[in-house]
């Protein structure tokens, strides 16, 4: 693998275990923060949001600098936000802390898109953005599984330590393998870019991925204790499961970003679709743990076969914008999505028809974003 790949691969690890692990948590942080579990869900809607507000922002404010120092500089914040996130003495400083750490998130991902589509051949340029979100992938197999038992086991604070630590690791490699030939400064015109980003098309496409990864997250924060309240899994069992979810997200990641490169329309409609027909399946499989267990790695492999073409699918209608923006503008969405799904599935919880019902409601946002997407290519073809 191209090192400079492999560089933003590990940065996008460290950050990719700071979004999910509070996940396998959610028990332990509410149970220690005398909180709700739907409140303690809110940690995730809370990073998520972070990233809708930092991406833009970050992104604009850092266009003119050179990319590597970007990089290198948003993982510095990423570090020092676990950090804090180990010492947070609250409920209100842990959100805090965990919302500074988000902004960090949707310019890294962002920039580190243009980086590596840069770094390999135009007809490859998905397949390098899905080799960089493998970060993401093997975060859930190694990173999300072993946080959740290190927490369970030394609590939760030595979860936020130890990805303080990967933080570190992850500086040092951008530091050494990322060129700066591929860190070129873009210059930015706010009213252009933004003019360009408002535009129909660009506006369904970010759409498509706020409710095609709204959908995930409906039922993805929840997931602990679907798996013991519902399926009747021991607290210990979710860690390996986890591990079951993220052996999926890398078959799924792979292969979304060798579709997309092939025919993108069709390979955005169709993962999309495959994804809800998984989590509305899932309403059928908790009564039996073995199909509990190979739904959990279906759904890792349905909801990250979306990220790359997604991605793309932005980065093509926002002809115009500067890249850098547009696709920090789409790492927004995703995260405005993961925001909406974990209030929407934490509003089920607690006013609605309960936990057990969440698998529905979540099948219904990628049905969704198949119907906005497919109204966007409508109205391409009538242009």
């Amino acid at each position: 693998m191209n090192l400079a790949l492999l560089a933003l691969t590990v940065g996008a690890f460290g950050i990719g275990v700071t979004e999910f692990v509070i996940m396998g948590l959610l028990l332990q942080v509410s149970t220690d923060m005398h909180v709700s579990i739907s409140t303690a869900g809110l940690l995730i809607s809370g990073y998520a949001l972070g990233v809708v507000l930092g991406a833009p922002f970050l992104t604009a404010m850092t266009a003119r600098w050179p990319r590597k120092k970007v990089l290198i500089g948003l993982m510095a914040i990423f570090t020092i936000g676990n950090a804090a996130c180990a010492l947070a003495p609250t409920y209100g400083f842990l959100m805090t802390a965990r919302v500074l750490t988000a902004f960090a998130h949707g310019t890294f991902f962002g920039v580190g898109s243009i980086v590596a589509t840069k770094l390999v051949s135009p007809d490859k340029r998905a397949s390098a953005i899905a080799i960089m979100f493998t970060g993401l992938t093997v975060a859930n197999i190694i990173g999300v599984p072993f946080g959740t038992w290190l927490g369970q086991n030394f609590g939760w604070r030595s979860t936020f330590w130890a990805v303080t630590i990967v933080g570190i690791v992850a500086l040092i490699v951008l530091s050494l393998f990322v060129p700066k030939d591929n860190s070129t400064p873009e210059a930015m015109d706010w009213k252009h870019d933004l003019k360009a980003m408002m535009r129909r098309p660009v506006l369904l496409g970010l759409l498509t991925t706020v409710f095609g990864f709204g959908g995930l997250f409906v039922l993805l924060t929840y997931i602990a204790p679907l798996l013991t309240h519902i399926a009747g899994f021991s607290e210990h069992a979710v860690s390996p499961i986890l591990l079951v979810f993220g052996s999926g997200l890398v078959a799924g990641n792979l292969i979304g970003g060798r579709l997309a490169d092939q025919k993108l329309g069709p390979t955005v409609l169709g993962t999309l679709f495959v994804l809800s027909v998984t989590l509305a399946a899932m309403t059928f499989v908790f009564h039996d743990k073995v199909l509990v267990v190979v739904f959990v790695g279906l759904l890792g492999a349905t909801s990250f076969a979306t990220v790359a073409p997604l991605q793309m699918w932005v980065l093509e209608k926002a002809v115009g914008a500067g890249q850098g923006f547009a696709s920090s503008f789409n790492i927004a969405a995703f995260n405005l999505g993961n925001a909406f799904g974990a209030w929407l599935g934490g509003i089920v919880i607690e006013s609605g028809p309960g936990l057990a019902s969440i698998t529905w409601v979540a099948a219904i946002l990628p049905l969704l974003a198949v119907s906005v997407a497919f109204l966007s290519m409508r109205l391409d073809k009538m242009r």
